[in-house]
């Protein structure tokens, strides 16, 4: 047993997870101050997209870590801001999670294609 209780490559992730809160909290606040949830759903799909590219192991991971800051975003905008979201915002922001899927699988898959390209297979 080792004394050191995260390994390397989960110390190498923290990067990216805080690329994914930042992404996920820059589109919520976009999200609360836009309203429009199409825009929203294209940020989150960039940002799962860039994410599944970076580290394709286990995409559902980053659309997790980016989506769940969405609904906060609302909640904090509600509670704080005088920028009061509506009920049907707040329900769209948990359907970014569709789009978010679609981007992180995507970014994974062209990250395996682009390694099968460079091995020469």
């Amino acid at each position: 047993m080792t004394n050191d209780p995260v390994s390397p490559r989960a110390r190498s992730d923290v990067l990216y997870y805080v690329l994914a809160a930042l992404a996920g909290m820059g589109t919520g606040w976009v999200d609360v101050v836009v309203n429009d949830l199409l825009f929203t759903a294209l940020l989150v799909l960039m940002a799962c997209m860039l994410l599944g590219l970076l580290r394709p192991r286990w995409p559902w991971r980053w659309v997790v870590a980016v989506v769940v800051f969405i609904p906060l975003a609302e909640l904090v905008a509600y509670a704080i801001v005088t920028v009061k979201p509506t009920r049907g915002q707040v329900y769209g922001s948990f359907l970014t999670a569709l789009p978010g899927t679609a981007g992180a699988y995507g970014g994974a898959v062209m990250r395996r294609v682009l390694d099968k390209l460079r091995q020469g297979k």
